[in-house]
């Protein structure tokens, strides 16, 4: 009986068993996009597919803007992977989709966007960002001189941003702005202004979105003020009016990401998973700037302090 026993566990536990798929993981992807000039511009985006019981593959995925989606079925046989997904921020009613092929461990194929447009694509595995050891840090850097954008650069054709007073504005929607400078792990302090219904946001090495969102009163919610967007919700809504200064003290080490807003943490040691949609590449493995997002409305931010590690 005993003997019987032992081999029904071991039938039961190979018949359950759910093996590893070649194409599960993290996938950072680079898109060639056709920019506002006619040209082609290199576009980051990112894929990540699991497996669910012995058949099933899912996933999902980021674009050049947006948020995370999820894909309900991912289709592989003979290399070859595809699937679909609706949309979420066009205007067209068509899905997005996505044929490609799995060589020497990397992704290549096609996009088509919901408009239509064909574009090509590269992949190859996200790097786990793991850190064996605790950070050491160096000392904290000022990034704005409360004088004029020294340091910072304009990520467009027409730079809307000025500095008064100590305070870095943006008044109206136009171009990003981000550091000169670039780094690895980090200690942020940033503070905060935006009025009714305004729209920004901080990205970490230029790739993960710490939202920034007149969210006074709303629940929780990754694209809400307090998450990284589409990825990781906060704790709680932690959000003070709209009109009133408001700060953020932000670790990132790297891919674990603690948030304290208004000095009450909302997120603390998770991992972020991939790029958030608007960031400026997809090579997470390179060190990378501080990026303020100035497309979605007004805002104003002043003592934005950095702490590098060592």
């Amino acid at each position: 009986m005993k003997k019987l026993l032992i081999a029904l566990l071991a039938f039961s536990s190979s018949a359950f068993a759910q093996e590893y798929h070649p194409l599960e993981g993290a996938w950072d992807l680079t898109v060639a996009m056709e920019n506002r000039n006619g040209g082609v511009s290199a576009a980051p985006s990112w894929l990540e597919v699991r497996h669910s019981g012995h058949k099933t593959l899912f996933g999902h995925f980021v674009g050049d803007g947006g948020s995370s989606r999820p894909i309900a079925e991912v289709f592989f046989k003979d290399g070859h992977v595809s699937f679909k997904i609706p949309p979420q921020w066009e205007k067209e009613e068509a899905y997005l989709s996505f044929e490609g092929d799995l060589k020497d461990g990397k992704l290549s194929g096609t996009l088509v966007k919901p408009n239509g447009k064909s574009m090509a694509f590269t992949g190859v595995r996200a790097p786990s960002l793991l850190r064996t050891q605790a950070p050491v840090w160096g000392k904290p850097i000022k990034l704005l001189n409360g004088k004029d954008l020294t340091g910072w650069k304009a990520l467009g054709p027409k730079n809307q941003w000025v500095v008064e007073n100590g305070v870095m504005k943006s008044p109206a929607s136009g171009a990003n702005i981000c550091t000169e400078q670039k780094f690895t792990d980090f200690k942020l302090h940033i503070e905060f202004r935006l009025p009714p219904g305004s729209n920004s946001g901080v990205y970490l090495r230029g790739r993960y979105e710490v939202q920034v969102e007149d969210s006074y009163g709303k629940e929780p919610y990754s694209i809400y003020l307090g998450g990284i967007y589409g990825f990781i919700d906060p704790l709680f809504q932690a959000a003070k009016p709209s009109g009133e200064w408001q700060t953020y003290d932000i670790t990132l080490v790297g891919r674990k990401v603690s948030v304290t807003l208004n000095g009450q943490k909302v997120i603390v040691e998770s991992n972020i998973p991939g790029i958030t949609g608007g960031a400026m590449d997809s090579d997470e493995a390179a060190p990378g700037p501080i990026m303020i997002q100035g497309d979605h409305g007004p805002v104003e931010y002043r003592n934005i302090v950095i702490t590098p590690v060592l």
